[in-house]
């Protein structure tokens, strides 16, 4: 008996290679090609008489063959066809090279239906369909006179050494159009109430139209709801692992009683007030971190916007309800950076904050982590060097990592292993809210999306090649009147097949001959981790005048001084990195610029650069982004844990939106999901093809 697990073998008409070019893709079964979806579609509805064929045009037209005859050339070892089809406003040939399994098929009296382009020939002043689409009319046409499905096909294996037909779009099509019909046995996991909330349409009929649609309408609504199918499972395990950790954390963790005052005394010793969203982002904060289960909190937000203030709030609030804290950061030079500011904020109040980092002492770690187990330290500020198996925390309260992407699952869980904590996770990288609803599902999520009053705005510009003489005088001029410079660059070295400036290269021309006054570093992902620390350390501290950096320059380090932010290659970035780039200037008194030198003027990417021009908010900058690029690579979510998504699309705020309401349902009613199995099967399906990196 065929189900959906059925393998091809067992139904598909086709040889031992077509078989095992399928296998390579990864299409096995019955259910595997059902789901190996179309990548475009041509729309070839539109059925032309042949008196009025349109040369460089996709045409077609419907007819009856009224001649036909083959030949092979031996001279150019090539079979040719012609066949004469007519209609009733006239005939036009078509000739087909080195198909002679098609030319078979075609016989005087056949209907027929033929998409292509024509060539008009000057010689015999007529037209000609040459190597079009031509399709035997039976009941229903596949390859023409509709809205046409095209597959990726294997194209780089027509002659491999295996000696194996290639997977053209055609064979697909008629193979999926073979075993269509099978589709009516997949199994609906989607409860009724779901689809009839969401106006859903059945998943076997989404299957069949996405493959060969009726019209727009039916292609439409077939993709959205396979979007739905995969944009709802992901959403449904990550809001379920948050519940499960939450039951399971809920034994170890101790619940925090806050006053009000505590928070009032906080913000009453800023020498500024907090803006709105510094405001709701803090009280989401202390409102989670007094359930009685703990806290996962991302709080987004650009550089500068704040987020450091608010995290010290909370770790004030926890260690007056009698706990201790700790904060993260990928690296020593941001660690002494957060340390700085929780001194400013935290010493007022009668609390010191303590660093611990790679660079202490053997006994000075020994003297820490001693503090720490016995509760003497309340506040800590360390890098990777503090979270280790042998530290322990008399009473870990609340744990805020800045950068999470830049910490190991397993470092994170050596972090929830002491006591359940609350985990506060900070991140200047802006995404669009429905891409960090799916990517980070298991977290709550706040947005910090306006700046401090008082920062000024970066003037940023795109600078023409025949201005850099010009910009680098002036760039001179503001080296002599105390600031410092970035200069950013695509590649360290450069690429015989990219014409970009690289960093290498481009340090000796600059040091050499531009900037010869000047004191100039360079900094780049060859170098050692303790060599690019002491570079930033000398930049940071204005021991170097212009910094030549790739794109490793850290985010978030803050050199006040630093007015003027060039960046070669400029397109070769995305929106968001770009926006990065540029928050690394701004941060003093002084105004700041960012020049933008482009190493292509295409349409598109002065579109991407021109959005910088404009807009100043990494979250909108982040969303044309996501629209002009994908979420693959803006964002590289194939090694972000998600799973391969074949419909969905991340930048569908509308499904995503909808997916997660309907994903609370569903767990609200059934938080195990013992009464889905369909649904508990397709996760455990997801999860089973997802690998997640420590």
């Amino acid at each position: 008996m065929v189900s959906i697990h059925t393998r091809l073998s067992e139904v598909l008409r086709t040889t031992k290679a077509h078989l095992s070019r399928l296998t390579e893709l990864g299409v096995l079964t019955v259910n595997d090609l059902l789901h190996y979806f179309p990548r475009r579609y041509t729309d070839e509805r539109e059925v032309r008489r042949i008196i009025d064929l349109k040369p460089n045009e996709i045409n077609t037209i419907r007819g009856k063959i009224t001649s036909a005859n083959s030949r092979y050339i031996f001279r150019a070892k090539m079979s040719v066809a012609n066949v004469i089809v007519s209609d009733e406003s006239g005939s036009i040939k078509i000739a087909l090279f080195n198909q002679p399994y098609l030319a078979s098929l075609l016989k005087v009296g056949s209907d027929v239906s033929v998409a292509g382009k024509v060539v008009f020939s000057p010689r015999t002043s007529s037209f000609t369909f040459k190597s079009p689409k031509i399709e035997v009319i039976k009941t229903q046409t596949i390859h023409t006179a509709r809205i046409v499905p095209v597959y990726p096909e294997t194209e780089l294996d027509i002659y491999s050494e295996k000696k194996g037909r290639r997977l053209s779009s055609k064979w697909l099509r008629e193979k999926l159009f073979s075993i269509l019909p099978f589709a009516e046995l997949v199994e609906e996991f989607i409860p009724k109430n779901i689809l009839e909330q969401y106006k859903l349409i059945p998943y076997c009929s989404a299957l069949k139209a996405v493959h060969f649609p009726e019209d727009e309408e039916s292609l439409e609504t077939a993709k959205r709801r396979l979007a739905f199918n995969e944009l709802l499972i992901v959403q449904l395990a990550a809001i379920h692992r948050k519940l499960e950790w939450r039951r399971l954390a809920k034994l170890h963790h101790k619940q925090m009683i806050f006053s009000e005052i505590w928070r009032n005394e906080f913000e009453a010793q800023l020498p500024w007030k907090l803006t709105k969203a510094q405001t709701k982002t803090l009280s989401e904060i202390l409102n989670d971190m007094q359930e009685p289960y703990p806290m996962s909190r991302l709080v987004e937000g650009d550089t500068g916007s704040g987020k450091t203030v608010i995290a010290a709030c909370a770790m004030y609030n926890a260690v007056k309800a009698g706990f201790q804290t700790c904060l993260l950061a990928p690296t020593e030079i941001l660690a002494r950076q957060h340390f700085s500011t929780m001194q400013k904020s935290l010493k007022p109040l009668g609390i010191q904050p303590h660093l611990f980092i790679g660079a202490l002492t053997a006994k000075e770690k020994q003297i820490m982590a001693d503090s720490l187990k016995d509760g003497r330290t309340q506040v800590i500020i360390g890098t990777h060097a503090l979270i280790q198996e042998s530290i322990k925390f008399k009473n870990l309260g609340l744990a805020v990592i800045d950068e999470q992407h830049r910490f190991g699952v397993k470092q994170r869980e050596i972090l929830k292993s002491q006591g359940s904590p609350h985990m506060l996770h900070l991140s200047a990288t802006p995404i669009p809210r429905s891409l960090a609803l799916v990517m980070y599902g298991d977290q709550e999520l706040s947005i910090i999306d306006e700046l401090p009053p008082g920062r000024k705005p970066i003037m940023t510009r795109i600078v023409p090649e025949e201005k850099r003489v010009g910009a680098y005088e002036w760039i001179k001029s503001q080296i002599k009147e105390g600031r410092q410079a970035f200069i950013i660059f695509p590649l360290i070295n450069e690429s015989e097949s990219l014409q970009i400036k690289a960093a290498l290269k481009e340090f000796d021309t600059l040091s050499r001959d531009v900037f010869t006054e000047a004191k100039v570093g360079l900094l780049h992902g060859q170098l050692k981790a303790e060599e690019k620390e002491g570079i930033m350390s000398k930049f940071s501290k204005g021991e170097i005048d212009i910094l030549v950096s790739t794109s490793v320059v850290e985010v978030g380090v803050d050199v006040p001084n630093a007015t003027i932010m060039m960046i070669e290659g400029a397109e070769r970035f995305g929106l968001a990195q770009l926006h990065q780039f540029r928050g690394r200037v701004g941060r003093g008194e002084h105004a700041s610029f960012c020049l933008l030198f482009p190493s292509s003027y295409s349409p598109d990417a002065l579109k991407r650069l021109e959005a910088l021009v404009k807009y100043d908010s990494g979250f909108k900058l982040a969303e044309i982004d996501l629209q002009l690029r994908g979420p693959g690579e803006v964002f590289g979510t194939a090694q972000s844990g998600l799973p391969d998504l074949k419909m969905a699309s991340l930048s569908d705020a509308s499904t995503v939106t909808d997916t997660r309401k309907a994903a609370l349902t569903l767990l609200k009613d059934d938080p195990t999901l013992n009464t889905h199995k369909g649904l508990q099967n397709k996760m455990a399906e997801m999860a089973k093809s997802m690998v997640v990196g420590d």
